[in-house]
């Protein structure tokens, strides 16, 4: 014989209820079945809130009507569906017990508390309704079924609420219930009676727990868990993207999963069909073709190390310490006898091996009086100041790292640890059994949800992924939006998952919990937003959502964003950009920019603040971390200028090759940026900072394309307008130029540690005299590179070179590259 058990969402409706039939005749013409049925859903919530409302002097007849609907209403399309349903007995059993509960919560309402005993008899009231709706379809389809009321045959001891049941002696009442299948047997979930023969409660959801009960002790074949998932899965699917289906546990492992938390199993359930050695099933209602998760002596071959990641919350740490723990033997009994009188179950435990202090946890809603029991069993300890105060942390939680075969698994702590720290999460307390079948560790519970998705993705994923929150939506950020949205297919491929989960300009905020389509219209979306854009908004929203890898791509050219960048990095973020401000910042910024990074364990990428999409800034890198050392630098560093140059030696008027280049996107928003040098300027000062040469950007030498003062203080418009003014007095040096066969080319240069921006004319034998429509070019000369210089060409303008650049910049900071970093 099988015992089958169905609650939730499986006993939601008729229809439902239907399906449970079906499930459960199939295996008892073939095996012989015992079901064991919780309440319809939502109802035992609905009592409990019964109960309070009652306690509290409030009105429950509304919710009273509710559930009786509710109920009555799932017997009434029974009674349209089958022939044969004895309704009336169904409607009858349904309204006496409905009047008795009535009349308690009248008791519980003058009384103002619901007694445990009490308590322990309405919240069961489900579980009777729903067997008895369960047996009347059995009866109306022609088949023998038993009801087997668990007071009877079941003995428990503890609270009324939260009792163990005895399965050696409540095997022992079951010699009278038929097992050779020649009955369709039904219990109750969730009920059992103490040695007074009074019901009591095995906890909350504790139905699972029934009907392991029930199938030690009628020697089950099978224990088959129905819910609404195919089985248990290694991590919480509605919390962790690609949680796996597992297809075998070993007790141990199911033990461990749901002592931690794993919502599929109730605690208590393993420990009878461990004893008696009976398989468990996990199986889908919804999905009955599904194959489950079987829970056994066998072990799996697909999963051999790391099972699972359970997460236990709502969990308060005790740290007892002081002098008089040091060498005094019996403390630590004292404690936890403490705690054992007080019926209070301890989750994890941890000890100095100095002895000094002794940790623990427990359910939040245990603390107090666990607190108060401790200072009254120790107040002479503390009053002599042998203990110190005792500590209490509350809103932590429980993370656990499950397998049988991680005992013989090596590394396996140091990347469960790695892990967290990946996520920037503190452990307060840690502990792994002597078996090595698990390691836990308690950290702050708003922290623990992201903490599993990490260590899911480090565990049992190759998804690598990466958070992004765009900040500037013109020319290059638009780029950039449209090759994200281009290569997701592409990114898939490779086990890439980047989404963009927030993008703003100047005074808009948008962020979507679910990702921006950016196939929509993200632009009205943007405008239609109602917040604006603030470090600690997106920190909130990715501690909300519990992203893994935020990263933020700034993608203007705001000293005001740049300026934030440290403050990005300490709230966990990376930082992209092609915005040289910071880097041209005081020398201050530049260096806590840097420290900030190595200390975050976070990246600062900007490869495109000097040469767009060219391999510059990490070609340097790469060059002076391997010792080599800079002696002389020129070349063209601006595209916008290259672009205009070479439109100057086409024909081209200065104000009509700067109207051309804005046009097509090489130049700033501003041409003034570009024109004043400013930004040449500041593309030099980064490369001399990363060849570790202490400038500010007054340091350097800069000769304008643009007289002193001209249009500095005009709109845009207005400088376009009057910039037509200059194209004489300039065509007169593009010809002086061209008459000694040169061309004018803007140059920057570093050499004996001084740079230099100017505007040179260089014969045609000068490489850099054909670098022009958008292109850069560097020569460097160092020890490594000389006499004949290192040299990197190509474009260096333009919004889709600069945002491919950014774009490269972004996948670097998956958490592979990270690690390697």
């Amino acid at each position: 014989m099988k015992v089958l058990k169905f609650g939730g969402s499986s006993l939601a409706d008729a229809p439902r209820y239907l399906r449970v039939t079906e499930i459960s005749m199939d295996t008892h013409q073939t095996d012989g079945a015992a079901v064991v049925l919780s309440a319809p859903k939502g109802v035992t919530n609905a009592l409990s809130l019964l109960c309070e409302q009652a306690a509290a002097g409030e009105d429950f007849q509304p919710l009273l009507d509710k559930l009786n609907a509710t109920v009555t209403g799932i017997a009434n399309s029974l009674n349209e569906e089958l022939d044969g349903f004895e309704y009336n007995s169904v409607i009858a059993f349904i309204d006496s017990h409905l009047a008795v509960l009535k009349k308690h919560l009248q008791g519980i309402n003058l009384l103002g508390v619901a007694p445990d005993n009490v308590a322990a008899g309405i919240l069961s009231i489900g579980e009777y309704i729903s067997v008895t709706l369960f047996s009347a379809i059995l009866s109306a389809k022609g088949v023998k079924n038993r009801i087997i009321d668990p007071v009877t045959y079941i003995l428990a001891d503890g609270e009324y609420l939260d009792s163990i049941a005895d399965v050696a002696l409540s095997k022992a009442r079951f010699t009278d219930v038929p097992v050779d299948g020649s009955e369709f047997l039904i219990m109750p979930g969730f009920v059992a009676a103490n040695e007074e023969g009074q019901k009591v409660t095995l906890g909350r959801n504790g139905s699972d727990y029934s009907a392991a009960i029930l199938a030690a002790c009628i020697d089950a074949s099978c224990c088959e868990i129905w819910t609404d998932v195919d089985g248990v899965y290694n991590a919480d699917p509605n919390q962790v993207e690609g949680a796996v289906l597992l297809d075998k546990l070993t007790y141990q492992e199911a033990m461990e999963l749901s002592y931690f938390g794993a919502k599929v199993l109730h605690p208590k359930t393993i420990g009878p069909i461990a004893q008696h050695h009976i398989p468990c099933l996990i199986r889908n209602t919804l999905n009955p073709a599904a194959p489950g998760t079987l829970i056994s002596n066998e072990k799996s071959e697909k999963w051999t190390s790391v099972k699972g990641i359970s997460q236990l919350d709502n969990v308060t740490m005790f740290n007892v310490a002081g002098p008089g723990l040091k060498g005094m033997v019996g403390m630590a009994s004292r404690v936890f006898e403490v705690m054992s009188n007080a019926n209070i179950s301890i989750s994890l435990i941890t000890q100095s091996s100095s002895e000094y202090s002794i940790s623990f946890c427990i359910q939040s809603k245990d603390a107090n009086k666990a607190l108060n029991l401790l200072e009254d069993a120790f107040a002479l300890e503390l009053q002599n100041q042998l203990l110190d105060p005792i500590e209490v942390r509350h809103d932590l939680a429980i993370v656990t790292l499950v397998g049988d075969g991680m005992r013989q698994t090596k590394g396996l702590a140091a990347r469960f640890f790695n892990s967290l720290a990946q996520a920037r999460v503190n452990n307060v307390a840690i502990a792994q059994g002597s078996s090595e079948r698990s390691i836990s560790t308690v950290i702050e519970s708003k922290r623990a949800k992201k903490a599993v998705k990490v260590i899911h993705q480090n565990f049992f994923s190759d998804r690598h992924t990466i958070d992004v929150f765009l900040v500037g939506c013109g020319n290059v950020g638009s780029e950039l939006l449209a090759q994200i949205a281009k290569q997701q297919p592409a990114l898939l491929a490779r086990n890439v998952q980047l989404r963009v989960y927030g993008m703003a300009n100047s005074r808009k905020l948008l962020l979507n919990s679910q990702g921006i389509d950016l196939s929509s219209d993200w632009k009205a979306a943007l405008e239609a937003a109602g917040e604006g854009l603030s470090v600690e908004r997106l920190y909130q929203f990715v501690n909300d959502n519990s992203l893994v890898n935020p990263v933020i791509v700034d993608c203007t050219s705001h000293e005001a964003i740049a300026n934030q960048y440290v403050d990005m990095m300490e709230s966990g973020f990376h930082v992209v950009t092609p915005n040289k401000k910071a880097n041209t910042s005081a020398m201050e910024y530049y260096r806590k920019l840097r420290k900030t990074a190595q200390a975050t364990n976070r990246q600062y990428l900007y490869e495109t603040t000097v040469g767009a999409g060219l391999p510059v800034i990490d070609n340097l890198q790469k060059l002076f971390s391997a010792g080599d050392v800079l002696h002389r630098f020129e070349g063209i560093l601006s595209g916008s200028l290259s672009y205009v140059f070479g439109k100057l030696e086409e024909g081209m008027t200065l104000s009509q090759a700067t109207e051309t280049a804005k046009k097509n996107g090489f130049t700033e928003p501003d041409p003034r940026d570009d024109l004043s040098g400013m930004d040449v300027a500041r593309k030099l000062l980064i490369m001399a900072r990363e060849a570790d040469l202490a400038l500010e950007l007054s340091d350097i030498e800069i000769e304008s394309v643009l007289p002193s003062g001209f249009a500095e203080t005009c709109s845009v418009d207005e400088f376009m307008a009057q910039l037509p003014e200059l194209d004489s007095e300039f065509a007169k040096r593009v010809e002086s130029a061209k008459s000694e066969g040169k061309v004018l080319r803007y140059i920057g240069s570093i050499e004996d540690g001084k740079c230099k921006v100017s505007i040179q004319a260089v014969p045609a034998s000068n490489p850099l005299s054909q670098v022009k429509d958008g292109e850069n070019a560097l020569a460097i000369n160092s020890d490594y590179y000389n006499p004949i210089p290192y040299v990197i060409r190509g474009y260096g303008a333009g919004g889709t070179v600069t945002a491919a650049g950014v774009f490269a910049d972004i996948l670097r900071t998956m958490p592979w590259k990270q690690m390697a970093y």
